[in-house]
């Protein structure tokens, strides 16, 4: 199980368009390297090594000057947008050594999301970022959560996430009853964006609703169509559309939500989890009716997430051991989970892995 390892060469978030304002430098560590991700005047995002070119000081506790150059706290390297230096004030009278220019990531962004590429930009070829277009989609109104830091591999996630037999019994009560692990699983596969992707999908009538979801729309007994769907090393959607028994593909009776999951390696034992979700703006909610179905979900929904917290901590303390005998027994509901971990651990095999930089010559 690749619980100890992560795909570099892949798009992951690094936040929301709006973490970013301008000239406010921020430090992110994904897939195990430090990243430096800055909108400067232009309003353009990049991202690049995080490491001052002398003495390797985090360039994100540096500042922006007033013109506009990115100064290292430490000894004042003064870097351009392109992230080459351009002033260095121990030795203004002598030329700025040729290599004194930041290591860029390739970084994006689109759908009101900021992405980057930790791994070899030479291994991009043909693979894009996935769209999110419900995020930034006028039609639609979405809840960011605070992002979590998870003590625990990301591969993790993506099993929770891929396999909703979990619903009964860790969130029973909320969202889950057992009636959910009964129900048929289709398993799609397909490339988008340039990426191999598994998806579920579960069909069901005459469903009782569990509690959360008979709060935020109401309606005891539904048909549903429930699809999961890991796009990419970095993201997994998810759709769920209801409607009372019978109406179920008229939109006019239709309801529901689209959840995107963000996970970010952070080292193999860390990541980063965010959650948009994102239902048809104007729709209020059952329970309260003077709030709309997103909010009353931002209300109750980090119940749903504290859960699936609890479960993905002590299953990573659980690698802490040695296998011995110990192996996992699998079922049918599994398949698209194993299905994720062969297409993680194909990704996983151009890994650059871990580099060594040659000590730089004096300037």
């Amino acid at each position: 199980m690749p619980c100890d390892t992560f795909v570099e060469n892949a798009w992951y978030v690094a936040g929301r368009s709006q973490e970013f304002p301008v000239d406010e430098l921020q430090g992110r560590k994904i897939a195990n390297r430090p990243v430096l991700v800055w909108r400067t005047r232009d309003g353009k995002v990049g991202a690049f090594d995080d490491r001052c070119v002398h003495k390797r000081m985090p360039l994100s506790e540096g500042r922006v000057l007033a013109d506009g150059l990115l100064e290292c706290s430490y000894h004042g390297f003064c870097y351009d947008g392109a992230g080459r230096c351009q002033r260095i004030p121990s030795q203004l009278d002598r030329p700025i050594p040729t290599k004194a220019k930041l290591t860029p990531f390739p970084s994006l962004e689109q759908d009101g999301l900021v992405w980057v590429w930790p791994g070899d930009p030479a291994k991009i070829g043909s693979v894009q970022a996935p769209r999110t277009p419900e995020i930034s989609g006028e039609e639609w109104e979405t809840h960011m959560f605070d992002p979590l830091h998870v003590p625990a591999n990301y591969m993790l996630l993506i099993e929770n996430l891929m396999d909703i037999t979990h619903f009964y019994p860790l969130h029973e009560g909320n969202i889950g009853d057992i009636e959910q692990s009964k129900i048929p699983i289709e398993l799609v596969e397909e490339t988008l964006w340039g990426t191999p992707t598994v998806k579920t999908i579960r069909r069901v009538q005459g469903y009782k609703q569990p509690p959360f979801m008979f709060d935020w729309w109401g309606v005891p007994v539904v048909d549903r169509w429930h699809t999961h769907h890991m796009v990419a090393p970095g993201l997994t959607r998810v759709e769920l559309r209801c409607a009372p028994p019978g109406k179920l593909g008229q939109a006019e009776h239709e309801f529901g939500y689209v959840i995107h999951h963000s996970h970010t390696p952070v080292d193999p034992t860390n990541h980063v989890w965010r959650l948009w979700v994102s239902t048809r703006r104007g729709k209020p909610s059952a329970s309260d009716p003077s709030k709309t179905c997103t909010q009353r979900i931002a209300e109750t929904f980090p119940a749903v997430m504290d859960e699936d917290l609890w479960a993905l901590e002590r299953q990573q303390r659980m690698f802490e051991y040695p296998d011995d005998d110990y192996t996992e027994v699998f079922l049918r509901s599994d398949q698209a989970l194993l299905r994720a971990r062969k297409i993680l651990a194909e990704l996983e095999k151009g890994n650059r892995g871990k580099i060594s930089a040659p000590a730089r010559q004096a300037a």
